[in-house]
């Protein structure tokens, strides 16, 4: 009897299994292939659909079994609530290549994975078609630097609010400094991600920087970083304090760090909305036929670099590109 059990009980694991996976299931197969009758893989189909809605309540959505008539088949209903559907699945994928921030060798095992865990099976194929020409002339970052797992645990770090020391090689000379941190965001941008933490009160190398008790956060690419260790010792920023990426986001221009500062300039392009896009934080203060007026709160010197990208479309007023 308790054999019978635990074959019934592989059974059900196993069709439960093949369910989740987006596998249609035969009854009349499934019964040849563990040598009982269809009453028997019929039972086991109205365990897992009771099983199923018991969970339901519990994990927020409802998964059943039905009959797909045109197939001749069973299959999980509503399985793609929990996955991403085909164009949410491209869409990632195309923002991943396009994003160019990984070697190739990460964005590979990146797509397959995604591909993989997230599209409905049956389309798996047609998703890596449409991305497969883009995957194969994928052009990695110069660094060649593999980092994930770098910024996992920086991540760690931002979790638990403990300092962190780096070692790190600056961009204008290529000298490798030390610095201790206290992490607060990890950020991307233009093919980098990035690593926003306010120095350590006591670092002497505060007297290189432009601004020496800047009470904003410095900013690090993480593929810069040639070592890294997590310290015991925690950091605490008060509440009202407290770093918010999102905002600072909407303020900083291609991660070059700095004072908070308000630009005004007069936009003469096409495309206003790009503008605004680009600049979350802008507003537009007065419009005429040719162009128009638009205000926007910035951090650092990165707004000079978009705002020459623009030629002869933008004239500034006020603010950005240092006399």
């Amino acid at each position: 009897m308790d054999i019978m059990k635990s074959e019934k009980t592989n059974r059900i694991l196993d069709i439960y299994t093949k369910l989740m996976s987006g596998c249609l299931i035969n009854k009349c197969e499934e019964a040849v292939k563990y040598g009982v009758n269809e009453r028997s893989i019929q039972r086991d189909i109205d365990d897992i659909r009771n099983y199923l809605s018991d969970v339901a309540l519990e994990q927020g959505y409802m998964n059943s079994v039905i009959y797909d008539r045109e197939q001749k088949g069973y299959r999980l209903e509503q399985i793609y609530k929990i996955r991403l559907t085909n164009s949410e699945v491209l869409a990632v994928c195309k923002i991943l290549l396009d994003s160019r921030a990984f070697t190739k060798k990460e964005m590979k095992s990146l797509l397959d994975r995604l591909v993989d865990c997230c599209a409905p099976k049956v389309n798996q194929k047609i998703v890596s078609d449409l991305i497969k020409n883009e995957a194969f002339h994928y052009v990695e970052p110069r660094h060649r630097t593999d980092f994930i797992d770098i910024m996992w645990e920086i991540g760690m770090a931002i979790s638990t609010c403990k300092y962190i020391e780096i070692g790190y090689e600056r961009l204008k000379d290529r000298k490798s400094v030390i610095r201790k941190l206290k992490p607060v965001a990890i950020m991307f941008s233009e093919y980098y991600f990035y690593l926003t933490a306010f120095m350590d009160d006591d670092d002497e190398s505060r007297e290189n920087f432009d601004v020496i008790n800047d009470s904003f956060p410095t900013i690090y690419r993480i593929d810069r970083i040639t070592k890294l260790k997590t310290l015991d010792e925690q950091f605490s920023i008060p509440y009202v304090s407290r770093f918010e990426e999102g905002e600072f986001r909407k303020r900083v221009q291609f991660m070059y760090g700095g004072k908070l500062q308000r630009v005004k300039f007069r936009y003469t392009g096409m495309d206003i909305d790009a503008v605004l896009d680009r600049l979350p934080t802008a507003e537009i203060t007065d419009e005429d036929d040719e162009g128009y007026i638009v205000s926007a709160e910035v951090f650092g010197k990165g707004i000079n670099m978009w705002l020459r990208s623009q030629g002869d479309y933008v004239s500034v007023i006020e603010g950005g590109l240092d006399k």
